[in-house]
């Protein structure tokens, strides 16, 4: 008995268009009926339609997306899913961008061993860029810190009576907290800056 063809598509707002994906599932041949559409994260695999999919799930069905990220962003978690649905529910998955990831009956060992491969690899090119971005994030933040860029908030400006307080306070002529006070700010704050002040 042939099982059955399901389409899975998802974007990640309301706001963003699912035309593309669902064009190229109908145009495989997957019926209406039996396409799912999640407006959803792909951060994780905790979403509701795609969970309750994947329990519909039985040997000989056959799950196509258009692309791998549809199905998520973590690629740890995509091999997981991958082979829970090929392994525990023995059906077959299709990502339409990507031929060689086809695992439906009738291909040979060495397809299937291509796929594993190919999954393998994006999983490392992900993880890879993942952590060359925070590399370079950190990098740039280090370089601008290094020219003077502050990052966060705007500060708030000060009135003029800070560095006459600040002086004062240094000289112990005044508490932060009164300091503080007549600038109506909190007393962190001030001794935060205050400290910049005299250090500068």
């Amino acid at each position: 008995m042939t099982g059955i063809t399901y389409g899975y598509a998802r974007v990640s707002s309301q706001e963003q268009n699912t035309a593309r994906q669902l064009s190229a599932i109908r145009a495989f041949g997957v019926a209406e009926k039996n396409i799912i559409v999640e407006k959803q994260s792909g951060k994780n695999f905790q979403r509701p339609l795609y969970l309750a999919l994947v329990r519909r799930l039985r040997s000989g069905d056959t799950l196509v997306v258009k692309s791998i990220d549809r199905l998520g962003r973590n690629y740890a978690e995509i091999l997981e899913q991958w082979a829970f649905i090929t392994k525990e529910r023995k059906s077959a998955i299709v990502v339409l961008d990507m031929p060689l990831l086809d695992t439906r009956q009738g291909r040979d060992l060495t397809g299937t061993l291509i796929a594993d491969i190919v999954l393998q690899l994006l999983s490392y090119v992900a993880q890879t860029e993942r952590e060359n971005i925070r590399q370079r994030q950190a990098e740039g933040i280090a370089e601008a810190q290094a020219r003077g860029v502050r990052f966060g908030p705007e500060r708030k400006a000060l009135p003029e009576e800070f560095t006459v307080l600040a002086e004062r306070w240094q000289r112990g002529e005044v508490s932060s907290r009164k300091a503080a006070g007549r600038l109506g700010v909190s007393y962190q704050t001030f001794l935060r800056r205050a400290k910049e002040y005299i250090n500068t």
